[in-house]
């Protein structure tokens, strides 16, 4: 049976922020479940020793796997449900649109998008039983479109629209809809989605990466400068929009993602200029 306290399900929580959440919510008395892949590694091992924490092997991209998933943690709950679920597995396919191979595009959707979707049709039945709720974690790409990481900003804007129509979906059973900005975080995140990157660069026609070597040079140039906060400050966002009574719909995990949402609000050509200041673009010039 999960705690008094309620038990929450927390995707991707191999590493990263989802790791850090999973650690935060079980000081706080939760029972966690712990989803991570069948070949998850260390970190879903390091999580198994927690005390509260139960890992679950389940792959987001898969409603079957997810169902299954489903079934299992039903069985530990009983009627008690779920206090919420937090949807925080996910990945970044960043380049060049032209240059992005179709099956990297559709895997950016699956696992950012259509697995959140998955992942509350199937643990639904278990909010409606606790009187929980569901806890998106986005990005600020979403309603602040940056050049060379188109991918990631369409697939949280897709995820962003669905949080939002189904808070009135769900209105009825008072099951909130909450939304978790994170902003730039110290995680292994943008290390595999760099490294991914440059893989699929390298499998590119040359022509055509040398058409986006300035640019790609200006914007690394410019993330080595961003500063970065540590996952715990996420994990402190989630836990608040898990615990809170009456939560706001979304929640900003540092200030660049309050500062991000102002921006978001200028003239798309002042906009524009901006971001492409921010990141060296304004004076790139086409190969001769």
């Amino acid at each position: 049976m999960a705690e008094k306290t309620g038990a929450v399900l927390v995707t991707g929580a191999n590493g990263g922020i989802g790791a850090v959440a999973v650690r935060a919510l079980a000081d706080r008395g939760m029972t966690v479940f712990a989803t991570v892949r069948a070949n998850a590694g260390a970190g879903a091992g390091a999580l198994a020793g927690v005390k509260g924490v139960r890992v679950v092997e389940m792959d987001v991209t898969d409603p079957a796997s997810v169902a299954l998933a489903a079934k299992k943690v039903t069985h530990d709950v009983g009627g008690a449900g779920l206090r919420a679920v937090v949807n925080n597995a996910g990945v970044i396919v960043q380049g060049p649109l032209e240059l992005i191979p179709p099956e990297e595009l559709r895997r950016q959707f699956e696992v950012n998008t259509f697995g959140p979707a998955y992942v509350t049709q199937s643990f639904l039945p278990l909010l409606r039983a606790g009187g929980g709720r569901v806890v998106n974690v986005s990005a600020p790409t979403a309603w602040v479109p940056v050049p060379f990481l188109g991918p990631i900003g369409a697939s949280k804007a897709a995820l962003e629209s669905l949080s939002d129509a189904l808070r009135g979906e769900l209105a009825v059973w008072r099951i909130p809809v909450v939304l978790v900005e994170p902003g730039a975080t110290k995680t292994l995140i943008f290390a595999k989605a760099e490294a991914a990157a440059r893989s699929a660069l390298n499998d590119a026609d040359p022509g055509r990466v040398a058409l986006y070597r300035q640019h790609l040079a200006a914007v690394e140039k410019a993330s080595a400068n961003q500063r970065s906060s540590p996952p715990e400050k996420v994990a402190a966002a989630i836990v608040r929009a898990v615990e809170a009574r009456r939560p706001k719909r979304w929640y900003a995990a540092s200030s660049d993602v309050r500062l991000l949402r102002l921006v978001s609000h200028l003239p798309a050509g002042l906009r524009d200029g901006l971001i492409a200041r921010t990141f060296g673009l304004s004076n790139v010039k086409a190969p001769a």
